[in-house]
């Protein structure tokens, strides 16, 4: 829905009139009326701010019609991009160095490719199994200097 036909049913939904909105929005009429007829292209925030209290609406349904970007509007752009990491573990890797962060990120690739190796059914079980068994003890090595 366009702003200026926004306006206009949020302005008779409230059952004011043009003169008595345009009056406690501190507009004139006639910018009012060019507002409902889309005859602003880009009224500012201040005015939609001002209608805004005189209907005693949200703002930001003024906003949004007009396409400025509201907090609402992020929101519902952005729910699919929160974090799935634990908020603990966030803290956790936060607190750590750069390089500390680079090093165990390494160190859980490592330990999620040997994961998918032993998935996968590895089939040589002499030196496969001894070369991840050494991996493994490397990486609790590594592992063990992260925290420090």
């Amino acid at each position: 829905m366009k702003l200026g036909d926004r306006i206009r049913q949020l302005r008779e939904e409230s059952g004011l009139t043009q003169g008595q909105l345009a009056q406690g929005s501190a507009v004139s009429q006639g910018y009012l009326s060019q507002l409902e007829n889309g005859e602003v292209k880009n009224p500012s925030a201040a005015v939609l701010l001002r209608v805004a209290e005189a209907m005693q609406i949200d703002a930001d349904e003024l906003f949004e019609a007009a396409g400025y970007p509201t907090v609402r509007t992020l929101r519902r752009l952005y729910q699919g991009y929160e974090s799935t990491v634990d908020d603990e573990l966030l803290h956790y890797l936060a607190a750590l160095s750069r390089e500390k962060q680079r090093r165990l990120l390494s160190l859980l690739e490592g330990i999620e490719k040997l994961v998918e190796v032993e998935a996968a059914g590895a089939e040589t079980l002499t030196t496969g199994q001894s070369g991840a068994s050494a991996s493994n003890i490397q990486a609790v090595a590594e592992l063990s200097k992260v925290g420090n």
